[in-house]
């Protein structure tokens, strides 16, 4: 007997169009979060370097690696707790950015949003987990 949670449906609250807004949203906002701590707080070539380009591989490393199932093509695919450990780090050192670039509400703010995000998406999580 297959006990694998199947994929969430489109009555699903993890696919709920403001869900799906919210992540979309937050997914830029740690980008920007990113971007915003090695502008601010470095200086010369490391300014450059870390303001553009740290965005840049956080946002590589997002779309590369996937959940066979997920929607889009997976450029290499990886198991699912592999997925949300990447997706779970993106944020987590989003919120430190802002945090270490003095942005204290943006991190409470940005932090709190994720935490809802994936309450909402549990359904999602689980069916991550078990791939």
């Amino acid at each position: 007997m297959d006990t694998t949670p199947p994929k969430p449906g489109p009555n699903s609250l993890s696919n709920h169009p403001v869900n799906l807004l919210l992540a979309f949203l937050l997914e830029l906002v740690g980008l920007f979060a990113m971007g915003f701590w090695g502008w601010t707080q470095h200086d010369g070539f490391l300014r450059i370097l870390l303001g553009l380009g740290l965005p840049i591989l956080a946002a590589v490393i997002w779309g590369v690696f996937r959940v066979d199932g997920a929607p889009g093509k997976a450029p290499v695919r990886v198991p699912g707790l592999v997925r949300l450990l990447i997706e779970w780090g993106f944020y987590a050192i989003s919120v430190i950015l802002f945090a270490a670039a003095g942005q204290t509400v943006a991190a409470v703010v940005m932090a709190v949003l994720v935490i809802g995000h994936y309450i909402a998406s549990i359904d999602h999580v689980r069916w991550k987990l078990a791939q």
